[in-house]
């Protein structure tokens, strides 16, 4: 099965960009969609963990959560994210390239109804966005290795 995933290079390493991930405040900062933060659980990102998170924007906003699945340090952090009615899986890899690395974002649906929608269907709506959210990101953990 063909896979669709989002893809960009930083010059940030990947522990910068770590930092950025493992500060779960700035979520809204590089998430696209998210609009505030609510909680932060305090081992974030540990695994079990959680954001509580907002949606949307005002006055129109969703109160949701992001639990971590599966985080390691400086190479991987799998999310599950929850925007009700639905759920997602998102994962987010970083690989070292030179003094940078390189980000890979892939999302699908772990819940109905999307998770009735074709897999090749879910990539390519989400592909947008996720390449967004790696800009963001990248722009986060690059502003911390050029002052």
């Amino acid at each position: 099965m063909v896979v669709i995933e989002a893809h960009r290079d930083t010059s940030a390493s990947a522990s910068d960009v770590w930092s950025v991930l493992a500060n779960g405040w700035l979520y809204p900062s590089w998430v696209v969609g998210a609009s505030r933060m609510r909680a932060v659980s305090a081992d974030w990102p540990a695994v079990g963990s959680r954001l509580h998170h907002s949606v949307g924007a005002w006055p129109a906003l969703i109160d949701d959560s992001t639990e971590v699945l599966l985080a390691e340090e400086n190479r991987e952090l799998r999310l599950l994210a929850q925007v009700t009615p639905t759920k997602a899986i998102v994962r987010l890899r970083l690989e070292p390239r030179g003094s940078g690395c390189h980000l890979q974002m892939s999302e699908v649906a772990a819940s109905v109804p999307l998770s009735w929608v074709p897999r090749m269907a879910q990539d390519l709506a989400v592909l947008p966005r996720n390449l967004e959210c790696l800009r963001r990101l990248s722009f986060l953990a690059e502003r911390n290795t050029n002052p």
